[in-house]
């Protein structure tokens, strides 16, 4: 397990979730990682179980949507590490609203996390990963950014944002070896997708047959591994692509209420 040898590796929304999950495996994987997010007590618990285990890791505070937070964040790395190899674009909130009840603070709140996060996020690692040779940029979409769910306006929106800025920002650093990819999962069993089944009337459990056809709900470790891959070298030649982790179910199901990842 050394798919990630001494890469430096940045992660956002860490503490928690896929997030945990994913800065946890990359540490096994050998890379060296910078984990963030504004939950302080749960991210640097995570990254205190890494270095026990022997992982290399550290845990920084950081607001994914103020720019100067990213600046700090990826001035740190730079500093410590001398280079950023991979970003992992993963902070992400949730909320499901009729249209019409939707206020405008709500969606300038969620646009300001999901949407912007990933573009400052972006901005200021593609142009230092081209400056040492290349790296990847993985952002955690939705398959809510790809079908139409009901109540999703603001959410849905926001993952279908994050799907094209990485197609474009795929199109314009390819030359300068830099690649970009979007991950869409459907529902993981994380506290997020809890409170989307909650939100439908359901339960995680009782989703699990009707999301997908294999019958059950997506676990971080199925997400993982992908962003492991499309982190890794072996994924050199992949580059503005969407990849969904849904267990066939955008291909073989008609969704009802509730996609998140």
């Amino acid at each position: 397990m050394a798919r990630l040898q001494n890469k430096v590796v940045l992660v956002t929304g860490a503490a928690n979730g896929i997030g945990a999950a994913a800065v946890t495996r990359f540490a096994a994987e050998g890379a060296v990682v910078v984990a963030t997010d504004v939950d302080e007590d749960a991210g640097r618990a995570v990254v205190a179980k890494i270095v026990a285990n022997g992982g290399r890791a550290e845990f920084l505070a950081q607001d994914v949507s103020s720019e100067e937070g990213w600046i700090g964040v990826t001035g740190h790395a730079l500093a410590a590490h001398g280079r950023i190899d991979v970003l992992v674009n993963n902070a992400g909130i949730y909320l499901i609203s009729p249209l019409a009840e939707t206020s405008l603070t709500d969606w300038n709140r969620l646009m300001a996390v999901n949407v912007t996060g990933v573009f400052l996020g972006m901005k200021h690692t593609a142009p230092k990963m081209a400056d040492t040779g290349g790296g990847a940029i993985v952002n955690l979409s939705s398959i809510a950014g790809l079908v139409g769910v009901a109540g999703h306006t603001l959410y849905g929106a926001s993952k279908g944002a994050v799907r094209t800025m990485s197609k474009d920002v795929a199109a314009e650093y390819a030359a300068a070896n830099v690649r970009v990819n979007s991950v869409h999962p459907t529902y993981v069993r994380t506290g997020m997708a809890e409170y989307g089944a909650a939100a439908a009337g359901s339960t995680l459990a009782a989703l699990g047959p009707k999301m997908s056809p294999l019958g059950r709900i997506a676990e971080p470790a199925d997400v993982v591994n992908f962003l492991v891959f499309l982190a890794s070298d072996e994924a050199s030649y992949l580059t503005g692509s969407e990849y969904n982790i849904d267990g066939g179910g955008t291909t073989l199901l008609s969704l009802g209420a509730g996609a998140p990842r």
